[in-house]
């Protein structure tokens, strides 16, 4: 894989280094101090900050704009952009904006249904899918180009992300639909949150086995759970997510006070046999609304200090 974009996020993993992002999701509302304390508890300890884009369709302060916010920080994003809420023109807008304000690092993702957000009557757009937004990324960043046709006066320099589900059903699929977001152009993958470590591990040897782990950077997701009432909540109410049922018990068997403690262990201890494996190029902490919890994580799992690179 080559560079082709000024992203840190690509030197880093490029250069050998485990990379780590993290996420902050934007405030049901205006104020953008809200975005600037979140990424002061977690600028120090990774390469990047994820902005998520009015993620379970709970309507929020634009990603695109948090983004630009943490540009102001001097710090780098990762835009988050679904098509659910645009269209293809709509889409080429945002990452011409995106561009103009030199964000260099875009997740193309579908979005969650908007049935389960706050405005439940909203018309899904899906004009484009999750690929095709990969494609048309691609396609403006290497050929210049509007899917129109028309040639853009300074094409954007992203690095093209997708999400990808180890878990969910049927697995038999889910290395063949990694394939796809690759030849799609995907440069590298965000996955699901991780919990089930043995069917992680199955399916990046299968990637490896194909030889995509070759061809795309994968980050490996971690989300802390704060309590066993979270643990069961992600096993049993979560589509695509895998909970073994050792490690709800685990955190059943710990008093309740010292359950987030055990959360944190677990997710800290995952890491620690992740970042071995091969085919891991880095990791995303997504610690919902537990932000302050990043650093912890970060130094214990032996992934402090963060490199540095030009």
């Amino acid at each position: 894989m080559n560079l082709k974009t000024p992203s840190k996020l690509e030197k880093i993993m490029a250069a050998g280094h485990v990379a780590v992002t993290s996420e902050v999701g934007p405030p049901r509302g205006s104020d953008p101090e809200v975005i600037t304390a979140k990424a002061n508890l977690i600028k120090d300890h990774v390469d990047a900050i994820n902005i998520t884009d009015n993620q379970t369709s709970m309507t929020r302060m634009c990603s695109l704009a948090a983004c630009i916010r943490l540009k102001l920080m001097g710090l780098e994003p990762v835009l988050q952009m679904v098509t659910r809420d645009r269209n293809r023109i709509a889409l080429q807008s945002d990452i011409l904006g995106a561009a103009s304000f030199d964000i260099h690092n875009m997740l193309c993702l579908s979005g969650d249904h908007q049935i389960f957000g706050d405005s439940p009557q909203g018309q899904n757009v899906h004009d484009l899918d999750s690929m095709q937004l990969l494609q048309t990324v691609r396609r403006m960043r290497d050929d210049g180009k509007f899917l129109g046709g028309a040639d853009i006066k300074r094409p954007p320099k992203i690095f093209a992300g997708a999400a990808a589900n180890p878990f969910a059903d049927p697995f038999e699929i889910r290395v063949p639909r990694l394939a796809k977001k690759i030849a799609a152009g995907a440069e590298f993958i965000q996955t699901q949150c991780i919990y089930n470590l043995d069917k992680f591990e199955e399916w990046i040897r299968l990637a490896r086995e194909r030889g995509l782990t070759e061809k795309v950077y994968i980050m490996a997701g971690m989300t802390p759970m704060r309590s066993v009432g979270m643990a069961r909540y992600m096993k049993n109410r979560v589509p695509g997510m895998d909970v073994p049922d050792e490690v709800v018990k685990r955190m059943a068997d710990t008093p309740k006070e010292k359950q987030a403690e055990e959360g944190i262990k677990i997710c800290i201890e995952a890491i620690q046999r992740l970042k071995a494996l091969e085919g891991v190029k880095g990791f995303h902490i997504m610690a919902i609304e537990w932000e302050e919890k990043v650093p912890e994580i970060v130094e214990s799992a032996g992934l402090y200090p963060r490199p540095d690179v030009d």
